[in-house]
């Protein structure tokens, strides 16, 4: 049997993670594939040839990007040159949509399927590019209910699979057992900082979190913190950040689902974190800064009232968001402290965050999407060199 090759591409931690769970599960359906692309240490593990990783390919903003620029193109010529040299059986494109995009138009040229999991949310900002999936995408996978009928009234061949975090975020142990095993006190209140997955976000986020933190110490009941590390960023950088404040914080690089779960409550940066934070049912206040042209530029364009995936899910804001010059350590520590000083309030959130697992449909995800990948190689022969 003739080896069938995939190429895949996750320019994000949470697209890693995905982009992994994918793999296995279409390899667990038919040996003799074949994977290479862009992914992190979860696609390495899962037996992803790594061409970038995605640690150096995250970034967030107009001026962000313009900085790793040359770095990312010289990445877009590499893939584009594998696809016209390896010609893979299927495409596979995760979320990343600036990069992604334009792959999908030159795997179009050449006649190689393309499979997108995780769309783009085109509903949020940049509707128009709509149309370019249409033309350069074979079909959509959505993971959010309302995302299928958009695409299909476009035109795009969309299907829903449910949302993949379903199947990553399970039910987790006791939260004395887990603070116990990483070395915290059961008996006091415990924050979890998450300042995102990309280097950009944490020089940006940290330390606003960090002064937020310092202001929550110093109230009259004692609180611990705790920072689940991204696979994305390097354990030495962050120490280095946290080193400038006067604030301990407990660094905890693997268990990150039940770092959050323990945590009384939790600063997220906006982003997938806070839908996994959701999940764990555990309060939140999301944040997030941009470059001020990025935020000009975004105010223009997004569609949407919240910013944070739970908030947008739930069609209403049930946790706090602070967003550009609104995110800032005094505000952020009296919103973590408003919900940490009211039970009742607490309460409310946890009820709220309840329903939107409910909303996302049942587990199961990168099974179903890993049958709908197969079912496109067996449709087409290879394509020719």
């Amino acid at each position: 049997m003739e080896e069938k090759t995939i190429m895949i591409v996750a320019g994000e931690a949470s697209g890693d993670l995905h982009g992994s769970r994918l793999v296995k599960a279409m390899k667990e359906e038919e040996s003799g594939l074949r994977f290479f692309g862009i992914g992190g240490k979860r696609s390495r593990e899962a037996g992803v040839s790594i061409i970038a990783d995605v640690a150096d390919m995250a970034v967030v903003g107009l001026t962000e990007v313009v900085l790793k620029l040359f770095d990312i193109l010289k990445v877009m010529r590499e893939m584009k040159k594998r696809l016209r040299q390896e010609r893979p059986n299927l495409l596979i494109l995760i979320d990343y949509p600036d990069f992604n995009i334009p792959l999908a138009k030159t795997a179009k040229e050449l006649g190689i399927p393309v499979l997108y999991y995780i769309s783009p949310q085109v509903w949020a900002w940049r509707f128009g590019r709509i149309k370019t999936i249409r033309r350069c995408v074979n079909k959509m996978l959505v993971i959010l209910p309302f995302e299928e009928a958009l695409y299909r009234s476009a035109g795009v061949d969309a299907r829903y699979v449910g949302h993949p975090l379903l199947d990553a975020v399970n039910d987790i142990g006791p939260r004395e057992e887990i603070l116990k095993r990483l070395g915290l006190d059961p008996g006091k209140k415990t924050v979890a900082i998450l300042p995102g997955s990309r280097r950009s976000e944490v020089v940006k986020l940290l330390p606003v979190m960090l002064g937020a933190a310092e202001i929550i110490s110093g109230g009259p009941e004692p609180v611990q913190f705790l920072l689940p590390l991204a696979s994305t960023l390097d354990a030495a950088s962050v120490e280095q950040i946290i080193g400038r404040h006067r604030v301990p914080v407990k660094i905890v690089p693997e268990n990150i689902y039940d770092a959050i779960a323990s945590a009384d409550v939790a600063m997220v940066a906006s982003g997938t974190a806070t839908l996994e934070t959701a999940l764990l049912n555990t309060p939140m206040v999301i944040i997030y800064k941009m470059s001020p042209l990025t935020y000009a530029i975004a105010r223009m364009i997004i569609r949407v009232k919240n910013i944070g995936l739970v908030n947008i899910i739930a069609g209403k804001t049930i946790v706090p968001e602070l967003i550009q010059g609104e995110a800032t350590s005094e505000r952020l520590a009296a919103e973590m402290n408003a919900i940490l000083a009211d039970p009742a309030k607490m309460e409310t959130i946890k009820n709220d965050l309840g329903n939107i697992r409910e909303k996302l449909g049942k587990p199961g995800a990168a099974a179903r999407a890993a049958a709908i990948a197969l079912g496109m190689m067996s449709q087409k022969e290879r394509p020719s060199a």
